[in-house]
């Protein structure tokens, strides 16, 4: 993890509006190497890594959260999992022959299509939010999410760049008297942001550029990784969920069951022997003879 993969959140002490920075170059490029994506596709899962990690912050819960963009075109899906530890993976799928010209936009890869953010917390019921894709950029559909289910004024700034990618997100606080114009104030101020800014220098300075006239509290930061929760049990509680036939042709066809990952390209192999320690019900593996 680089350094520079830090989210850090702050407040301003005279405006009831909250903001927070991130830089997840490293992890950005933990999630889409190996993968031989168009360049735009990874562009876009910069972006929606960003967007996740800040929505995160912003819901404020403890759990899990996707952010996924699903449409008609060529590109199929691009969905980043993360959770409130800021651990994250990702992954696209384009249609099989399906070429991405350089320079694509949004719309142009997605097509018609929708950003559904689906929240799981550990305690509670999950959450599920859904948004066409009115706008042009992934940052405008994500504002456009948060007028309309939390009311409250959003702006998202996403920077990408052959170094890395970053971002930074205002809001209005809830239940909070704000005046309209100090928010867009603020806005205008963020938007003079320059993308080798953002992603190349501390965080730390990044604010003191935009806001040095303003005062606000930053706290302590948090990283941000790349982390896959695949793992050989939990792909063995997916195998238990298919057709015993159908496990046990592929093991008749080919010796062995090879699950593979998408997010980190792990793979698990399953013999015989293990697909039969998975059919044994744990009361008997714990029998004993006495």
């Amino acid at each position: 993890m680089s350094v520079n993969d830090q989210l850090h959140r702050y407040l301003f002490d005279n405006v009831a509006v909250r903001g927070e920075l991130v830089n997840a170059s490293e992890t950005w490029r933990d999630i889409v190497k190996n993968h031989g994506y168009a360049e735009p596709v990874n562009t876009l899962l910069g972006e929606l890594l960003v967007a996740t990690s800040l929505l995160t912050a912003t819901l404020k819960f403890e759990g899990d959260i996707t952010v996924q963009l699903q449409g008609d075109g060529p590109l199929t899906l691009a969905v980043i999992n993360g959770n409130h530890r800021q651990e994250m993976r990702g992954v696209a799928r384009v249609k099989e022959g399906a070429d991405i010209a350089a320079g694509s936009s949004l719309k142009e890869m997605v097509g018609n299509g929708y950003l559904v953010i689906t929240i799981s917390p550990e305690k509670g019921e999950r959450y599920q939010g859904v948004v066409g894709l009115e706008a042009d950029t992934l940052a405008g559909c994500l504002e456009d999410y948060f007028m309309r289910s939390e009311q409250l004024p959003t702006r998202l700034f996403i920077r990408t760049s052959s170094q890395g990618a970053a971002g930074i997100l205002l809001q209005v606080l809830p239940a909070q008297d704000t005046n309209l114009d100090d928010f867009n104030h603020l806005a205008t101020l963020t938007e003079t942001v320059k993308s080798e800014e953002l992603i190349e220098l501390p965080a730390t300075e990044v604010l003191w550029r935009l806001y040095h006239q303003e005062e606000a509290t930053v706290y302590d930061p948090s990283p941000v990784i790349f982390k896959c929760t695949c793992s050989h049990a939990r792909c063995g509680e997916v195998l238990k969920t298919l057709p015993a036939e159908e496990v046990d042709e592929i093991l008749a066809e080919d010796g062995k069951i090879d699950m593979h990952c998408d997010y980190c390209g792990s793979h698990y192999v399953y013999d015989a022997n293990d697909i039969a320690a998975l059919r044994t019900p744990p009361s008997s593996k714990n029998t004993q003879l006495h």
